[in-house]
């Protein structure tokens, strides 16, 4: 909530600013812009709604999802969803139409002739590309991981898909950097554990092993917190050569680790489904138990640190293929934009993937499309200068 506040401050604050630096030429092309975005974005939502209804309706008709759920639930955070995966290709194609259109009506060409630069014609273009970027910021970081939260629980619930992968079996986990946990099944139904070990080490050594041969996580109260019982447990304590032994038998041993049932649970798309603020707090929780697979939910948070930019990177080169007259008209303009955009979205996919599997740092990878696309920017603002 903090965050949203200081946003809306933000975008007033910069709202004034504005006012007194923008002319009727600058409203009148963020005008265009934006109702020429907000048309196709509209088109495409259609577009998107009815290939997604004619797939799944089958799966409507035979599942217990009900039609309330159906309109109001399912298909506006599937919109949103696909929104934000199209969001900075919506963007250029924007700019390449609206702009092209002026250019074939020769404004453009009337625009430059009256002695305004290309330069200073760039400001009510990246302008409203700063403000798509701040829509897509808020959505990216907040809205479309609750859009997809609530979308995948829809799905596993009525449609069987993205099911936890999350392992039950000879399942290894750390639980702080020093302490390592082991259990031969796990049961998700009553949360209890078969073979529970714990592994302590200090400077790589054994220091202490604790097994037994059942163990229950209980849930907090009003008056305890949550811990796991130990059933028919030993504990064997090292020092050096000396070893002591504590055998339980009978009785039950309470012992408070950094292990819930929720870590036990992986969906595929998990990170997708998180709001930053998780994602950061489940990644630092990660980090201090010491586990490394965390490589998905770091390149997750470089995306959405990085994709923001594209927008306006995309801008400047839509403004510079548009900008001219050409003997093909604007289709053949939209055939380059859809190209670029299309070009965008594979690299991006690729460097995600990339940066999941690879040794490439996380963030290197996810900017390698920014960095590519903005050097393609600066080639095309070059030439249309000219």
């Amino acid at each position: 909530m903090l965050f949203l506040s200081d946003f809306l401050q933000l975008t007033i604050l910069l709202v004034y600013q504005l006012k007194s630096m923008l002319k009727k030429l600058d409203w009148y092309i963020i005008g265009k812009f934006l109702s020429t975005f907000f048309f196709t974005v509209l088109i495409f939502s259609m577009v998107s709604l009815i290939i997604d209804f004619s797939e799944k309706i089958e799966r409507f008709i035979e599942s217990d999802i009900s039609k309330m759920e159906i309109t109001f639930e399912y298909f506006p955070t599937f919109l949103l969803f696909i929104l934000g995966f199209l969001w900075p290709m919506l963007t250029l194609i924007s700019v390449i139409f609206f702009t092209s259109r002026m250019a074939n009506n020769s404004e453009i060409i009337s625009i430059l002739n009256s002695g305004v630069s290309f330069r200073r014609l760039l400001r009510p273009y990246l302008v409203t590309a700063g403000f798509l970027t701040l829509l897509y910021v808020v959505g990216l970081h907040y809205v479309i991981p609750y859009a997809n939260n609530h979308r995948t629980e829809l799905e596993r619930t009525y449609f069987g898909k993205n099911k936890d992968e999350g392992r039950t079996a000879n399942v290894h986990m750390f639980v702080a950097p020093n302490t390592k946990v082991f259990m031969t099944h796990f049961s998700k139904r009553d949360s209890s554990a078969r073979n529970f070990r714990i592994e302590s080490f200090e400077d790589s050594e054994l220091r202490k092993l604790t097994k037994a041969r059942s163990a229950k996580f209980i849930p907090a109260t009003d008056s305890t917190g949550a811990f796991w019982r130990l059933s028919s447990y030993e504990v064997r304590t090292f020092n050096g050569l000396e070893e002591s032994l504590e055998i339980g038998g009978g009785h039950k041993l309470d012992t408070v680790l950094n292990l819930f049932p929720e870590d036990f649970v992986d969906y595929k798309e998990q990170q997708s489904a998180m709001s930053t603020p998780e994602l950061l707090a489940h990644i630092r929780k990660q980090r201090e138990r010491g586990a490394g697979n965390i490589r998905k939910y770091e390149v997750e948070m470089a995306r959405r640190t990085a994709e923001p930019f594209t927008l306006i990177i995309l801008v400047l080169i839509g403004v510079s293929v548009a900008g001219r007259k050409t003997r093909g008209g604007m289709g053949v303009q939209l055939a380059i934009g859809m190209f670029i955009g299309a070009l965008f979205v594979f690299l991006s996919r690729f460097a995600s993937t990339i940066s999941v599997s690879a040794n490439l740092p996380v963030y290197l990878g996810m900017w390698m499309p920014n960095i590519i696309f903005f050097a393609a920017a600066m080639y095309f603002v070059s030439k249309a200068q000219r």
